[in-house]
């Protein structure tokens, strides 16, 4: 019986192979991940921009259905009219929107992720560049909200369906403001800025992915301030604003930031208006509330 062989030195008993994710199918894999280059074209952005239309539309509708057939059933058919006016199908409707912003978020997600084969925030530029951090984004905030405030001020307009929306009932002031500050910012940021931005970007530039992605934004909100031209001025100025930011850091989260803090403080001020203002007219209303409020607590 021969003896056994010992093992080569040139080929080692046990291989190890190194494998590096392929987080952008088919790309080169680099260890950072370029937020202007994304791994999906513009046709994918597309379609994630136009289902978020199609949701914001058809999920609120949907909700509010079983509502109206309530109605139906036990008080007879009303006029259109009549039920959107109804307090009650304002704030059904509005609470419709919180499962629109969950199923566009998903939308983001299978897009970005390719149904979670790639990194979600890393792809979307979720992080802060070097020369643009917290204190700039919201310092900016504040200064489009001076400036919205100014532009108001010089255009003043009739009431706009929003106003109705908001003065149909306070639960609806505080759906509202929560839509503003939780979820619509994200899921907004995520579509224009995050997704639709980098591909057209990557495809026609900077300068007309600027401005196709900010008519965008903007047109999505105008139907709501049709009979305003202060307020659409003021949205076209936020979402210029909020897309050259995204251009000029070439990441997400200052301008995801920056609208946080600009419909925050409105959001705010939706909540507090009905108690402010039961304090005399609208010159000394916020004065006397901070004042009496402020004794009351040193006192």
């Amino acid at each position: 019986m021969s003896a056994a062989e010992p093992p080569s030195p040139e080929k080692p008993a046990i291989e190890i192979h190194a494998r590096v994710p392929d987080y952008y199918a088919g790309r080169p894999t680099a260890n950072v991940i370029d937020p202007d280059d994304p791994p999906w074209g513009v046709p994918h952005a597309v379609m994630t921009w136009l289902s978020s239309v199609v949701l914001l539309a058809a999920v609120p509708l949907l909700v509010v259905i079983p509502y109206v057939v309530y109605r139906a059933w036990f008080f007879g058919a009303e006029r259109p009219e009549a039920l959107l006016a109804d307090k009650n199908v304002i704030f059904v409707s509005l609470l419709g929107v919180i499962p629109t912003h969950l199923l566009s978020f998903a939308v983001v997600w299978l897009v970005v992720t390719n149904r979670g084969r790639r990194p979600f925030w890393q792809s979307l530029g979720w992080s802060w560049p070097e020369d643009f951090g917290p204190w700039k984004s919201i310092g900016l905030a504040v200064v489009l909200l001076a400036v919205g405030f100014y532009v108001s001020q010089v255009f003043p307009g009739q009431e706009t369906q929003f106003d109705q929306i908001i003065n149909s009932s306070y639960k609806a002031r505080l759906i509202t403001a929560f839509l503003a500050v939780v979820t619509g910012p994200l899921v907004e940021e995520l579509i224009y800025r995050g997704v639709l931005y980098s591909a057209l970007q990557r495809a026609i530039g900077m300068l007309w992915a600027v401005i196709i992605v900010s008519l965008l934004f903007a047109g999505v909100h105008v139907f709501q301030y049709s009979n305003n031209r202060g307020v659409i001025a003021v949205i076209v100025i936020l979402s210029l604003s909020l897309t050259l930011v995204r251009a000029r850091t070439g990441r997400l989260l200052p301008s995801f930031v920056m609208h946080v803090v600009f419909n925050g403080v409105q959001a705010l001020i939706l909540i507090l208006q009905p108690f402010v203002e039961k304090h005399g007219s609208e010159q000394q209303a916020v004065a006397g509330f901070l004042i009496k409020n402020l004794s009351q607590l040193l006192g």
